[in-house]
């Protein structure tokens, strides 16, 4: 039986290009899960008040709570808002490739899939290029989430939930 030569210099290419792959994939985990890691401000559970506002005043004010986690090993956060007008179930991950958080919430008549972004410790989702979501704390460390409509040259708030970590 003749015995099939592995040219010394072909096998070590292929381990070092076994190594290279094995190195780009733990490098997108950790900047994946670095990525993840700068929304930890928003994990806990919250209690608070959900405010709508109709032409620059309260139009409802309601209790509300909110319960983030992170799921799959800090692959995903999840979002669970309770209040008597919405119930909303969110995921929120990093996707390597796009280089850009999506937010996609699920709605008892529907869903969205939007990017976002984190700056400036604010993470931000744009549903579209005149619409805003701002998740953050508070000097105070409370979590404030509110969203925004652009008009007529401003930001201007539609609602605003403000939440304290229950211990």
């Amino acid at each position: 039986m003749s015995e099939l030569k592995f040219p010394l210099h072909l096998g070590l290419y292929m381990c070092l290009v076994i190594m290279l792959i094995t190195l780009h994939t733990a490098l997108g985990q950790a900047s994946r899960q670095e990525k993840m890691e700068q929304l930890s401000f928003m994990v806990g559970d919250w209690v608070g008040t959900s405010t709508t506002y109709k032409n620059d005043t309260v139009a409802t004010k309601i209790p509300a709570f909110e319960k983030i986690s992170y799921k799959l090993d800090q692959h995903i956060i999840t979002i669970d808002l309770h209040s008597e007008l919405l119930q909303l179930h969110t995921i929120i991950y990093y996707d390597e490739k796009d280089k850009s958080y999506y937010y996609n919430p699920y709605y008892k008549k529907g869903s969205g899939k939007y990017k976002a972004e984190y700056t400036d410790g604010k993470f931000i989702v744009w549903p579209s290029e005149t619409k805003r979501f701002v998740f953050k704390l508070t000097p105070e460390g409370n979590f404030q989430e509110y969203g925004e409509i652009f008009d007529k040259g401003r930001w201007v708030t539609y609602f605003e939930d403000i939440f304290k970590k229950i211990p």
